[in-house]
């Protein structure tokens, strides 16, 4: 019987206004790889995703990506340099502060203009 071997996994990230999203994206510090029908493939380093033009209200509000870094400070730090939320604040993006939590990680909360839930952190244990 062959082994089974899977390459890679990527979910796919709703966007209500979808080049909003991009511009974002882009500003967190993903690169967009490839732009096709309304589908962006963005990375970072071995960690990637495909933006969608898709909004659906209910599943933007319940829809959570979790990035693991090697220090979740620096990421909050960077993205308070580039002004993050004063330029997206006025499209609902929201961010605090991070903080250890008792499972053993140290994150903080990145809210898209979609309202997709980006947990930004890492491993304190």
């Amino acid at each position: 019987m062959p082994s089974l071997h899977a390459v890679e996994i990527k979910a796919f990230v709703p966007a209500r206004d979808y080049d909003l999203s991009r511009r974002f994206y882009a500003d967190v510090g993903f690169e967009e790889k490839s732009d096709f029908k309304g589908v962006a493939y963005f990375a970072l380093g071995e960690c990637s995703f495909l933006l969608q033009n898709f909004y659906n209200e209910a599943h933007a509000n319940n829809f959570m990506m979790h990035l693991l870094v090697d220090d979740a400070d620096a990421w909050h730090r960077r993205l308070m340099e580039k002004d993050i939320l004063s330029t997206y604040g006025p499209h609902g993006v929201r961010m605090n502060s991070p903080d250890d939590r008792e499972w053993g990680i140290r994150d903080f909360h990145l809210i898209d203009p979609t309202g997709v839930l980006w947990h930004i952190g890492h491993n304190i244990r």
